[in-house]
């Protein structure tokens, strides 16, 4: 009897934990007993570097990218903007810093850097990740596993915006930290002090201000510069089907999410409608210039369709769902990272894309927030579908009028707009047509083989793609490998450059003259390469890097009208600036692939993962174009 009762209360526990609604499904992915914010008050404030440092990490950048002649130019300049121009330009940005201490100095910066761009977002800017297949194959159909991950997103909603959430931590003692004794405890502590309890037990809450611009939110295109918006009391979803639009609720007037047979039962309406594609599909639009987008955007709202953009921009988010299987990796790619341009709408925080054999992934819009707040969304969505799906294969869709429920929102087109999603279309199938895509899976080593070696895995991955580059092209160019700092309150990012002067003369000593030098000869170059590439990641992690105090500095000279001093016209820092090569990483249980477009014309957007026991590195990249000064043709 009391083992009986004693599982009874577990049983109770664990409902009241996921938050069950009247009908009976999971309301919440979780409750956490520390507060989803209760950190974010007291994060460290992101550190400006000292100018000197700025200034010498800079010139190390420099070095494998110069010649002799080249860098006692960008040295003489780069020492006379310390000494000078430089100097106040840092000391006002440390005065305005102190003046904005419930922020970071990068961030406003930051935002315009992209919502001033005026490019399109799509491959210039969106990034993807594609879910790893649901283990229990029958659960990969197309409309299970549709409803069963809008299910779990509306739990993730529901779950952060109740402050249920686990607070992200970085636990580098998870033995102390990550245990619900130091929670119950961290949770007394005033918000204002929480930060340093974790820091005691070596535990790193992150930066969550950006997760609310996960939902309900849309990059809207204005002339100049783009605006974020974000609309939490719209209860809809967005679903997109051959370039088609509809909309249903699926939360109620109080909040209580939709039940998961009646959003199955949606979904199934929308998933079996017979209406053909629009001869003009809308969603080319979201995939212009941003300023031809941005009249476009006037001209729609001036020939009455403010009601249905609303919907659009206000929805939670939006789900593509796609009329065709996956081939392989690099049709999965293209499909995530750009698609066919009529089924998605670029401008949304996210979208949720699901093909008709069940692949799903999430293409992301960039300029709200970055990876970390994506793939812990990611990484939730998908432990909960799959260890606690709302649906099963043997589920029935509910008996209700879906006709009445989902909406399909038609849009008035004139011709100036039916013109205007034509030339939208060509731009957009001219870009997809100029990108080369490939991926490769490396299986020798891994990571356990790297560190048994003392190397650091992403150090090798780096080198490696130094050593393919040189055997290319014959050069050293600027690379770009992005580095979190949301250790920071309202950090960001900051840029570790794997290109220096350890992986130029090992990568040079691979390639030219492998036979000039001994085994251990070239396993200390590799070894100098890893720990001076594990310094430059720990510099930025710290919010130590140069990039981003460089950028501070600049734009603060411009908003001021000052004129731009001589050190950011040398050529030298144009081209380090011009990232021919540039990399990302993730690792997570939830994603299979992950990639980006190349951010120059020239480039290379790599992302890439080192596992256990194989190394896949997924490549994205464009052709060069044959009158391209600094490189021949390559496909």
């Amino acid at each position: 009897m009391a083992a009986r009762q004693l599982l009874q209360r577990r049983a109770a526990a664990a409902r009241w934990r996921r938050g069950y609604g009247s009908a009976g499904a999971a309301e919440y992915l979780h409750r956490s007993i520390v507060p989803t914010m209760h950190y974010q008050k007291s994060l460290p404030r992101l550190p400006i570097p000292k100018l000197e440092d700025t200034i010498r990490r800079y010139l190390n950048a420099q070095k494998p990218l110069l010649n002799d002649d080249q860098f006692r130019k960008t040295e003489d300049l780069a020492h006379d903007f310390e000494k000078g121009v430089g100097r106040e330009l840092h000391e006002q940005l440390v005065a305005q810093d102190n003046q904005n201490k419930h922020t970071s100095y990068i961030t406003g910066p930051w935002f315009d850097m992209y919502l001033k761009a005026r490019e399109p977002v799509v491959l210039n800017f969106n990034a993807f990740m594609s879910f790893n297949p649901d283990p229990k194959s029958e659960y990969n159909d197309q409309l299970i596993r549709a409803t069963n991950m809008t299910v779990s997103a509306i739990r993730f909603v529901k779950t952060f915006r109740a402050g249920y959430l686990e607070p992200e931590v970085f636990h580098l003692n998870p033995e102390k930290s990550d245990t619900q004794i130091f929670k119950k405890i961290i949770r007394f502590v005033p918000s204002s002090l929480s930060w340093f309890g974790a820091y005691m037990v070596n535990a790193y809450p992150l930066d969550m201000s950006q997760y609310f611009r996960l939902f309900n939110s849309t990059r809207l295109p204005k002339l100049n510069r783009d605006e974020l918006y974000t609309d939490e009391k719209a209860k809809h979803l967005l679903i997109l089907r051959n370039g088609n639009f509809y909309v249903f609720d699926v939360l109620d007037r109080d909040g209580n999410m939709l039940k998961p047979s009646e959003i199955q039962a949606h979904l199934k309406y929308i998933l079996t409608d017979n209406s053909p594609a629009p001869a003009f599909p809308l969603g080319y639009l979201s995939s212009e210039n941003r300023d031809t987008w941005a009249l476009l955007r006037k001209n729609l709202l001036d020939n009455g369709n403010e009601e249905a953009l609303q919907k659009v921009d206000s929805a939670v988010f939006c789900l593509s769902l796609d009329d065709f299987p996956i081939k392989d990796f690099v049709h999965l790619s293209h499909t995530m990272l750009h698609g066919d341009g009529a089924n998605r709408w670029y401008d949304k925080s996210f979208n949720l894309i699901i093909t008709k054999d069940g692949t799903a992934g999430i293409n992301f819009e960039h300029s709200w927030g970055d990876g970390v707040a994506v793939l812990r969304f990611q990484n939730e969505v998908f432990k909960d579908s799959i260890k606690a799906p709302a649906i099963s294969p043997q589920s029935q869709p509910a008996s209700v009028d879906s006709s009445r429920a989902v909406q399909k929102l038609d849009f008035k087109l004139n011709d100036a707009l039916k013109a205007g999603i034509t030339k939208a279309k060509q731009r957009f199938d001219a870009s997809v047509e100029a990108l080369s895509l490939n991926l490769i899976q490396f299986h020798e080593g891994g990571k356990d083989l790297l560190k048994q070696k003392k190397v650091s895995p992403d150090a090798v991955a780096q080198l490696a793609f130094q050593m393919a580059f040189l055997r290319q092209y014959n050069q050293t160019v600027a690379t770009y490998e992005s580095c979190s700092t949301a250790a920071f309150k309202h950090g960001r990012t900051e840029t570790i450059r794997p290109a220096s002067i350890h992986t130029k003369k090992c990568s040079e000593a691979f390639v030219r003259g492998l036979s000039k030098h001994s085994t251990e000869e070239l396993q200390k170059l590799i070894v100098e390469c890893s720990k001076y590439h594990g310094r430059l990641t720990k510099e930025a992690a710290m919010g130590q890097g140069f990039d981003r105090h460089l950028f501070g500095l600049r734009y603060l000279a411009l908003s001021k009208g000052v004129a731009l001093p001589d050190f950011y016209q040398d050529q030298a820092y144009a081209r380090l600036n011009h990232n021919i090569i540039s990399t990302s990483t993730l690792l997570s249980p939830a994603v299979q692939l992950g990639g980006f477009g190349p951010v120059v014309s020239d480039g290379f957007g790599v992302g890439y993962q080192v596992t256990t026991g194989k190394h896949t590195i997924n490549r994205r990249y464009c052709h060069f174009s044959e009158t391209s000064p600094q490189f021949p043709h390559f496909s």
